[in-house]
């Protein structure tokens, strides 16, 4: 008799045990992930260090609609290879793949070449291009 209590006691704690678990866990899907998004972070960093692109003047906006579909903007004051400002239309596609978010846009920009990593309100890439480094941070302003 003692064993079988001590069974079903187990079996109410390790449910009970089940019932509390990280609620914060986040599964990326298309809808869960889509929405408008801002950056929070957005650095260049080289060998002279790191600059922060959003207090010289950048912005970027991005939408992204379930159906895989983005738009948006990118716009770097003295950004673009010829000193000017770039100013870049980000309509295009994007993809999810476990919990990694890749775009397809005609827009000359790093974005095609970055995986960002999903989580909860937010999507984080980084890209080595030569001697630089690119960190954005977008979150969901939603």
């Amino acid at each position: 008799m003692r064993s079988r209590i001590g069974s079903r006691g187990a079996l109410v704690l390790a449910v009970a045990l089940g019932g509390c678990g990280d609620d914060d866990t986040f599964s990326p899907t298309m809808e869960t992930v889509a929405g408008s998004y801002s950056a929070a972070t957005f650095t260049v960093t080289t060998a002279a260090g790191t600059v922060d692109l959003l207090a010289q003047g950048s912005q970027v906006t991005l939408n992204l609609a379930t159906d895989g579909t983005t738009t948006g903007q990118l716009f770097v004051p003295g950004g673009d290879e010829d000193g000017g400002d770039l100013d870049a239309d980000l309509t295009g596609t994007w993809t999810l793949s476990g919990s990694t978010v890749t775009f397809d846009q005609a827009a000359d920009t790093f974005f095609p070449d970055v995986e960002f990593a999903a989580e909860q309100d937010r999507l984080t890439g980084e890209g080595d291009f030569g001697d630089e480094s690119v960190r954005l941070v977008l979150t969901r302003s939603e």
